[in-house]
């Protein structure tokens, strides 16, 4: 038998044989003849192959991103540096060393505490810097610096002389902040002092003779200052004096628009000669930024004293909104003698009022003046641009004038007084407010619609009926529009502004049967608006009544 294969190479020759293959080295043979037929080989099939697909190129892999290095902190972010003080910057996230630069000469690399990557800064001359922390890493932060002086202080402490009977709470804050804004030192020109009076904190009543200490918050601030904040404890005493009538009304209400600065009113005080006195000025737009003053200046070689009562309105751009407000203050301090008694020095001058005024706006003032003690004094009513300093004398003492006439002189009737009775079923009663022009002592205008001059109406209600009756109390505008401050048996009522000749009803009484009602009501005609009115007594008409939705009283 022949030699058997391995299966492998058996595979191979058979299909080599298939194929008609020749072997290796040989040639092929011819056929060889038999007797017997051979026996036919038989082939096992091939095994299928299956090809093997070539692996995909793989991506190749994306670099690694460097990572972000820590950042370096700073605390805080922007300096105000106080000229010729230092400051410290707290830096974190420090590696290494700190280092620290510049910017600007003004601001000195003063000290690096490496322990406690702290960075302190001097400046030794105004204007702007930046200062750039790095550490070794080479990363760094900024902060902005800038070199300036402080706006100014606040006073550790005041005291002021209040009138009032009692002084009530919401007076004593204004007080206590007005003292506080004026106990301010080294005020830097331009920079402007801030206490308000709602942020004042311990206010309460206070009665005559008594003494009441409170908290006022103060902000100092202006370009190009620092601001500096601060607290002045005030000491509020209220000095007993007795509720007095002036004997002449003080006007300055021309030019009514300014045009140019220097002096708008002039006219001595004295005792025993109290005064009233009425501003109301106008600076137009595009003007000037000024300021009011209120100068008085005592050229004696002794000390004086003087109480006043202020309703100072303004700035604002609404005529009869200033006009409103002003009124509205004053006829409320009045009522109560509400006031503030200053100090002064002989052969000296302060600022009564410094009230700001810029282009666009209304100022007015009412306030009442009483001498209590010392010689002459004179008043001075002033306007300048707001940059000049408060103390600064006017260029000339010879009064500002205009084409346009307006009050301005000393008028000798500040208050009237009437007295009515109305009886039930009679005509309705008119009292005309504002309507008596007052001759001026000196050479300018009279003085139409008695603005500054206080109305006094006392009115009796008498129902001789066998029911009660309800009557009203109305006001009839019949200049123009108008708006209205009126304190009725004590309470204060409001009128927003109306129109000329129509009636809203201010107050409304029931008159019992054979009975009368006794009723007080004081006003004063408002700046801004156009006066007379006219107060009328009658029957109820059924209208709206005062503070009911469709009124404009309340």
């Amino acid at each position: 038998m022949p030699r058997s294969l391995p299966l492998p190479a058996a595979l191979l020759l058979a299909a080599f044989v298939a194929l008609g293959a020749p072997g290796m080295g040989q040639s092929t043979p011819a056929p060889a003849l038999s007797a017997a037929p051979s026996p036919t080989a038989t082939l096992s099939p091939l095994p299928t192959l299956t090809s093997t697909p070539a692996p995909a190129p793989s991506a190749t892999p994306a670099p690694t991103p460097t990572p972000t290095l820590p950042p370096i902190t700073v605390e805080p972010t922007s300096v105000d540096l106080v000229y010729h003080q230092s400051a410290t910057i707290q830096a974190g996230g420090i590696f290494g060393q700190i280092h620290a630069v510049s910017s600007n000469p003004n601001v000195q690399i003063q000290a690096l505490d490496q322990s406690t990557q702290r960075v302190t800064i001097y400046g030794t001359n105004l204007g702007l810097a930046t200062v750039t922390i790095t550490d070794d890493r080479g990363v760094s932060a900024s902060v902005w610096v800038r070199v300036a002086y402080q706006a100014g202080f606040p006073a550790a402490s005041a005291a002021v002389r209040i009138t009032g009977n009692p002084a009530d709470a919401a007076y004593i804050r204004r007080a206590a902040a007005t003292a506080a804004a004026a106990a301010a030192v080294n005020v830097r020109p331009g920079a402007k002092v801030f206490a308000h009076p709602e942020q004042v904190r311990g206010a309460r009543d206070l009665p005559l003779d008594n003494i009441e200490t409170v908290q006022v918050p103060v902000t100092i601030n202006g370009d190009p200052y620092i601001q500096v904040s601060g607290t002045t404890t005030v000491r509020l005493e209220n000095f007993a004096q007795p509720r007095i009538k002036p004997v002449s009304l003080l006007v300055s209400d021309y030019p009514e628009t300014i045009t140019e600065n220097g002096v708008l009113f002039s006219d001595d005080l004295s005792v025993n000669r109290p005064a009233r006195f009425l501003y109301y000025h106008y600076n137009k737009p595009g003007s000037e930024n000024r300021r009011i003053l209120l100068k008085i200046t005592n050229d004696d070689a002794q000390p004086a004293q003087l109480q006043y009562i202020s309703g100072a309105a303004g700035p604002e751009p609404y005529e009869m909104e200033v006009g409103h407000l002003s009124t509205m203050r004053f006829l409320i301090h009045e009522a109560r003698n509400e006031g503030t008694v200053v100090a002064v020095p002989a052969n000296a001058t302060i600022n009564l009022i410094d009230q700001e005024f810029p282009a666009g706006t209304v100022v007015s003032n009412l306030l009442q003046l009483r001498e209590l003690s010392g010689g002459r004094l004179h008043l001075s009513l002033l306007v300048q641009n707001y940059d000049q300093p408060a103390d600064a004398a006017p260029a000339s003492s010879a009064l500002l004038q205009s084409t346009v006439k307006h009050a301005r002189g000393v008028y000798p009737i500040p208050e009237f007084f009437f007295d009515y009775t109305y009886f039930v079923g009679s005509p309705p009663i008119n009292v005309p407010i504002g309507q008596i022009p007052l001759p001026n002592l000196r050479r300018g205008e009279a003085l139409g619609g008695d603005y500054g001059v206080l109305q006094s109406v006392a009115l009796t209600l008498v129902n001789r009926t066998a029911a009660p009756v309800r009557l009203a109390l109305y006001e009839n505008p019949r200049g123009g529009a108008a708006t209205a401050t009126y304190i009725i048996d004590g309470t204060v009522v409001l009128s927003h502004p109306v129109k000329a000749f129509t009636t809203h009803k201010v107050r409304q009484y029931d008159v019992p049967a054979h009975g009368f009602v006794r009723t007080q009501i004081v006003t004063m005609p408002e700046g801004g608006s156009s006066y007379p009115l006219h107060l009328v007594v009658g029957p109820d008409d059924g209208s709206a009544a005062p503070g009911a939705p469709g009124s404009p009283i309340h």
